[in-house]
């Protein structure tokens, strides 16, 4: 049984580094996905019994294996899926992922992905904690509190491993330059596409993807493949940046271009507008 599934994760870390490989990643984040591939692969012991007895320490031990992989495994042993990889591919599909949840069907799972802009577990159970779920309609306390339990139960781990300090994330003008760097390399089609799962029944690659790295943070960028983006016919302007740093503070936001008010027109991090704004009037002093 340790051997089919530590081969299972090798797997699955390996094919993380070629797509990442293929999409133009720093190459060393390509090598160490890689090397961790082969340290899961060559393991005598059932990496599940390790993560058990030793927690994240104990992943983080071994050779190749940093923060953010252990965290990875840890991720596929719990829930059997990594929302990374998904999304790498193209597959990741957040309405059905927050149906997987007990309490929460097709409607209430598309309401919380298109109004908190986020597609991942943790980051579900993060608004549920933080009250920005309790602002998406139909969701009350004895939801929210349903709501928790289960993922209490699916992320068992969030119970094990320490959390790292909110709020962590980075500077606005870090992300506008990121963001000025996927839509100028989408303009000129310099950039992978990949064939996102939702809203593609043709199965084509149309969506660009980038990696970068700029200070301490490391960027992936695509443009929003919501239902509500779609809508709007927003798809090649709102743009969802994912970013993690070295220690593995991680998080995701969307970048638009503003409407309205004094940074109409603007390019801007949503929910940071006065951030942004006090950036923008900065380049003008």
């Amino acid at each position: 049984m340790e051997s089919s599934r530590n081969q299972q994760i090798a797997l699955k870390l390996a094919q993380a580094a070629d797509l990442l490989e293929q999409q133009a990643a720093n190459p060393f984040r390509v090598s160490a996905y890689r090397h961790a591939s082969d340290t899961v692969a060559r393991l005598d012991r059932d990496v599940a019994d390790i993560a058990a007895e030793e927690g994240t320490a104990g992943l983080v031990a071994l050779p190749g294996i940093g923060k953010g992989i252990a965290r990875a495994i840890q991720e596929l042993l719990d829930t059997g899926r990594w929302v990374q990889l998904e999304r790498l591919r193209g597959t990741l599909d957040p309405v059905h992922l927050f149906q997987t949840v007990p309490g929460i069907g097709p409607k209430l799972a598309e309401q919380i992905h298109e109004g908190l802009h986020i597609d991942t577990l943790e980051a579900l159970e993060a608004a549920a904690y933080d009250g920005s779920l309790a602002g998406v309609p139909g969701v009350g306390e004895r939801r929210i509190a349903a709501i928790r339990n289960s993922l209490g139960q699916l992320l068992g781990r969030t119970r094990r491993l320490p959390r790292e300090e909110p709020g962590v994330a980075p500077g606005v003008g870090l992300l506008l330059a990121a963001d000025a760097e996927y839509r100028d390399k989408a303009v000129l089609e310099a950039l992978p596409l990949i064939a996102p799962k939702r809203f593609n029944p043709e199965g084509k690659a149309w969506l660009p993807i980038l990696h970068s790295q700029s200070d301490d943070w490391h960027f992936t960028l695509l443009y929003s493949n919501t239902a509500r983006a779609h809508e709007l016919k927003r798809t090649h302007d709102w743009v969802v940046a994912y970013y993690y740093d070295d220690h593995h503070q991680e998080g995701q936001c969307t970048i638009v271009t503003e409407t309205r008010g004094p940074l109409i027109g603007r390019r801007v991090v949503r929910g940071r507008e006065r951030e942004c704004r006090e950036f923008y009037d900065g380049k003008r002093n």
